[in-house]
C-alpha cells in the first residue's frame, strides 16, 4: 500500500511539472506573438472584404434628365469592397462602392461609423464610387424629374438633408468592410504593376462641324460635342488624350496566397444592360475575372479584387469614328472586363513583391469656389423657367439647365473639397473627389514624385465634373454650368495640393521613391 501510495505522488508530480512546462511555453509563445516589434523590424499586414449592398428593387438608378427610373430587376449583385494595409506605424482603408456617385453626406457618415468602430481615422479612408450607371443612386432622386438628383451634388442646397435608407444602407456597410477587413489582418506582402489597354479608351469629346450639334443649353454654342453620332462625317478630331494605363497593387500572404488586387483604369463605364436593371457593370465583371483567372474563387478567407476609376470625364468606350455595331446586353462589359483582367494578369506575372512597405495618407479640405452664373445668365434662365418654350427648343436640356442655374444661386460661397494622397512603398495615389479629366491625371503621372501613380476620382464626394481650365474655352457638356460646379481653377488646385502632399510623404532614403 505504502508502495502504491508513493507512486501516486510521483505520478501527480510529473503530471504537474509537465502541466507547467506547457503553460510556460504557451505562455512564452503569446508574449513573443504580443511583443512590440523592434524597430527595424517591421511588419506588412493586410486584410480584405466584399460586403453586398445590392438595393430593393424600386430604388432610384441615376442617369436620367427627363424622369425618375427605378430599377425591377437584378442582373448581377452590387458590392463595397475593402482593403486594408498596416505597416506597423500607419494604417489606411480604400473602399470601392459599386456605384455611380457618392455624395459628401454619405461618406462622412459611412467614415464616422468606421472611426466608431475600428478607432481608424476618417482621414486614413478611401471612399471611392466606381461610377456604374446600373447601380442603385446613393443620390437623393426621389421627384417626378432627375432635379432632385443633381441638387445632391456636393455644393449645391440639399446635401444637408437626412439620409435616405439606402444611403444609410451603404455607410453602414462600409462601416462593416472596413472593420471586417481589419479583423482579417495577417502578414502580407505587396508589389504592383502596370499594364496598358489601349483599345477600350476613347476620348468622347469631339470638335464636330454642325452648329446643331454643338449648341449649349443657355443659348450659346460650343466648339465640342459630348458623345456625338458614332460615324458621322459631323467628327473632325477628339478633343482630348486618353490613359491607357492599368497601375495595380496586388496584396500575397507571406506564403503566396493572393489576399487583394487593387486596380485602377480610367473608363467611364460601358453600359450595355437591359432596361431598369441593377449591375457592377465591368468593374464587377473584372474583379469576378480576375478571381477566376487566379484561381480564388473559392478561397476562405476570400480574394478581394477592386476596380477603381481613374481620370474618365471624358472618355468612355465608343470609338467614334468607327462606329457602333449592336450587341446583346452586358456582352460588350464582359468582353472589356475580360480583356482589362487579361492585361493585368499578364502584368501579374512580373511582379515583385516586398515584405514591407511605407504606408501613409495626407488630407486636407481645400477652400474652393462654386461657380456662379452671370447676370445675363440668370435673366434668361428666369425666363425660360417663368415661360416655357411651346415653339421647337433651342436646346432639349435648356429648362432643366435654367432650373438648375437658378437653384445654384443659393450655393454657399465656400466650398470644402476634400483632398487625400495616399503613399503606398513606391506608389502615390491622388484621391479627388470629382469627375476629373485625362489630362489632368496624366499629368500628375508626369509630375509624380513616386516610382508610379495614379488617380482614384469620384471619392469621399462628388462635386460633378472637373475639367481642366483649357476645355472651359470650348465647351461641351462636362463645362455647362449645373453639372459642373467648382470653379475654373479647382483642377490645377487640386492638382497642386496632391502633389505637395506627395512631396511630403517622401522618404529621404529611398525606399522605392524616386529622387
Amino acid at each position: 500500500m505504502a508502495l502504491l501510495s508513493a507512486f501516486a505522488r510521483f505520478s501527480r508530480t510529473c503530471r504537474s511539472l509537465i502541466s507547467c512546462r506547457t503553460t510556460f511555453a504557451l505562455f512564452a509563445v503569446s508574449v513573443f506573438l504580443a511583443r512590440p516589434v523592434p524597430a527595424g523590424e517591421p511588419v506588412l499586414r493586410a486584410g480584405a472584404d466584399r460586403s453586398d449592398i445590392t438595393p430593393e428593387l424600386g430604388t432610384v438608378l441615376p442617369g436620367s434628365f427627363t424622369a425618375e427610373v427605378t430599377g425591377i430587376r437584378v442582373h448581377d449583385p452590387l458590392h463595397v469592397r475593402t482593403l486594408v494595409l498596416d505597416d506597423g506605424t500607419n494604417r489606411i482603408a480604400i473602399v470601392v462602392c459599386d456605384n455611380v456617385g457618392l455624395p459628401l453626406s454619405v461618406c462622412d457618415q459611412a467614415k464616422k461609423w468606421t472611426t466608431e468602430l475600428t478607432g481608424l481615422p476618417g482621414s486614413h479612408i478611401v471612399m471611392a464610387a466606381t461610377h456604374s450607371h446600373s447601380a442603385g443612386s446613393a443620390w437623393r432622386a426621389s421627384g417626378p424629374d432627375s432635379i432632385t438628383q443633381v441638387l445632391d451634388m456636393d455644393g449645391f442646397t440639399h446635401s444637408a438633408a437626412p439620409l435616405t435608407s439606402y444611403q444609410k444602407f451603404i455607410a453602414r456597410r462600409v462601416a462593416d468592410s472596413v472593420q471586417s477587413a481589419i479583423q482579417r489582418l495577417e502578414p502580407a506582402r505587396i508589389g504592383w504593376g502596370v499594364g496598358r489597354e489601349p483599345g477600350q479608351v476613347f476620348n468622347r469629346r469631339w470638335f464636330v462641324k454642325s452648329e446643331q450639334n454643338r449648341r449649349n443649353p443657355f443659348g450659346g454654342v460650343d466648339q465640342v460635342r459630348m458623345n456625338p453620332a458614332p460615324g458621322s462625317a459631323d467628327l473632325i478630331k477628339p478633343a482630348g488624350p486618353t490613359d491607357p494605363e492599368i497601375v495595380f497593387l496586388s496584396v500575397q500572404s507571406k506564403a503566396g496566397r493572393p489576399i487583394a488586387l487593387l486596380a485602377n483604369y480610367s473608363l467611364h463605364y460601358v453600359g450595355g444592360v437591359t432596361p431598369r436593371t441593377f449591375s457592377a457593370d465591368y468593374y464587377g465583371m473584372f474583379a469576378e475575372r480576375m478571381a477566376e483567372m487566379l484561381g480564388t474563387t473559392h478561397q476562405d478567407p476570400p480574394f478581394v479584387a477592386m476596380m477603381s476609376n481613374g481620370t474618365s470625364a471624358d472618355v468612355n468606350n465608343v470609338n467614334f469614328p468607327k462606329g457602333v455595331v449592336p450587341e446583346e446586353p452586358y456582352v460588350k462589359m464582359r468582353r472589356v472586363a475580360n480583356l482589362v483582367a487579361g492585361e493585368v494578369y499578364r502584368a501579374y506575372q512580373s511582379v515583385t513583391y516586398q515584405d514591407w512597405v511605407k504606408i501613409d495618407s495626407r488630407y486636407e479640405e481645400l477652400p474652393l469656389t462654386p461657380r456662379q452664373p452671370t447676370p445675363e445668365m440668370v435673366a434668361a434662365a428666369r425666363e425660360l423657367v417663368a415661360n416655357p418654350p411651346t415653339k421647337p427648343r433651342w436646346h432639349p436640356l435648356e429648362t432643366t439647365y435654367a432650373q438648375w442655374l437658378l437653384l445654384s444661386l443659393e450655393a454657399p460661397k465656400q466650398l470644402r473639397v476634400p483632398v487625400q494622397a495616399i503613399r503606398v512603398g513606391g506608389v502615390g495615389i491622388g484621391v479627388i473627389p470629382a469627375e476629373t479629366f485625362a489630362e489632368m491625371g496624366l499629368e500628375l503621372k508626369a509630375r509624380t514624385p513616386f516610382e508610379k501613380s495614379f488617380t482614384i476620382s469620384l471619392a469621399n464626394g462628388w462635386f460633378g465634373y472637373m475639367p481642366t481650365p483649357n476645355h472651359y474655352e470650348v465647351g461641351g457638356y462636362e463645362t455647362w454650368l449645373g453639372i459642373n460646379r467648382l470653379e475654373k481653377q479647382a483642377a490645377p488646385k487640386i492638382l497642386s495640393t496632391i502633389l505637395g502632399m506627395m512631396k511630403s510623404m517622401q522618404d529621404p532614403a529611398g525606399n522605392g521613391v524616386a529622387p
